[in-house]
């Protein structure tokens, strides 16, 4: 088995077993890049996470400036953790810490923000799960699943840029054969990443399309299929079935696949990604969660409703456009940067 932990501020460097290395080594040189990389992501992720945290952190300031934690500024906090999307669960575990020895006493929001950065942390550590590529199943194949619009292909590219950074020889799908769009642009990520291709007409049967891609990547030696599947809405059952059928006939290449399921879900969908979960989880089998655009939303907290519900993986998070901005998911940095806590 291979854990794939693309760096974030918790993925270092590849041990070493030099046991005095003079200054100026490699590992020192590595580390050096590395805190620099891990700075550059924590950037990147409270910017990102800032509409999210400003409204959460703004409202809770509002609420205990010259006010003392009685009964009636538990029920106002929790009330604005709900509406921040963290979910009934979380909200009160949040409400019960808070209350937990300062009963009437005067709290800054300071401290707050903390406890909240603290159970949300307890939370979320359980699913912050890299997602893990067995190397005896050759190739890997990892469906990427979810709505309209929620950032599949664009995620896709930047899995495949990730990968090839690894040294893994990969094979970009373009399941989405309703969008000539959606092709050409998983085909320029596969150009621009060195991947191989493959794809049908606009219009072609999806299925069929990824029936020669197994087949494909199973010839060319590729280490990772990452298969494109065409947006659908979780209510719409016919597509839900055209889906399963893709499943199907992924089968019949080969019956361990595929490997992993990616659901793909936009953060600014709010509350509506609960449903997205349910259903794809019942018909896809999802075996992980990709989060993206929390850069574009206040509603960011509705990663945590989803970790406390669903106990799914999160595998990744994105916060912008460029392939730096899709990172693996760190708990911690996620849960500090939510609450407006400095790193």
């Amino acid at each position: 088995m291979v854990c794939v932990r693309w760096r974030n501020r918790y993925h270092g460097p590849p041990y070493s077993d030099s046991a005095n290395e003079a200054p100026g080594s490699v590992t020192e040189m590595n580390d050096s890049a590395t805190e620099t990389e891990n700075r550059g992501w924590w950037r990147r992720l409270t910017g990102g996470l800032k509409r999210s945290s400003s409204a959460l952190g703004g409202a809770l300031s509002d609420l205990v400036s010259k006010r003392r934690l009685d009964a009636e500024t538990i029920a106002d906090i929790e009330d604005v953790l709900i509406r921040a999307d963290l979910g009934l669960q979380t909200a009160d575990r949040i409400a019960v810490a808070l209350s937990e020895g300062r009963h009437d006493a005067a709290i800054s929001a300071e401290e707050i923000n903390a406890v909240v950065a603290a159970e949300i942390e307890k939370v979320l550590t359980p699913v912050a799960q890299p997602l893990v590529i067995d190397a005896a199943k050759k190739p890997f194949v990892i469906l990427v699943v979810g709505v309209n619009g929620s950032g599949k292909t664009t995620t896709i590219g930047k899995l495949s840029a990730k990968l090839r950074a690894e040294g893994r020889k990969a094979m970009l799908a373009a399941g989405d054969t309703f969008r000539a769009a959606a092709i050409d642009q998983l085909k320029i990520w596969a150009t621009r990443t060195g991947a191989d291709f493959i794809a049908r007409e606009a219009g072609a049967d999806a299925a069929g399309l990824v029936f020669d891609a197994v087949t494909a990547a199973k010839q060319r030696g590729a280490d990772v299929l990452l298969v494109d599947t065409a947006g659908r809405l979780q209510n719409r059952t016919e597509l839900m079935g055209e889906l399963e059928k893709v499943l199907r006939v992924v089968k019949k290449v080969d019956a361990s696949a595929p490997h992993a399921v990616l659901l793909v879900l936009d953060a600014t969908v709010g509350q509506n990604a609960l449903s997205q979960v349910e259903i794809f989880q019942k018909v896809a089998g999802v075996t992980g969660l990709v989060m993206t655009k929390l850069d574009g939303t206040a509603r960011g907290g509705i990663l945590v409703a989803l970790a406390e519900k669903f106990k799914l993986p999160v595998h990744f998070i994105g916060v912008g456009e460029s392939v730096e901005d899709l990172a693996a998911f760190s708990a911690r940095d996620f849960s500090r940067a939510i609450a407006g806590l400095d790193d």
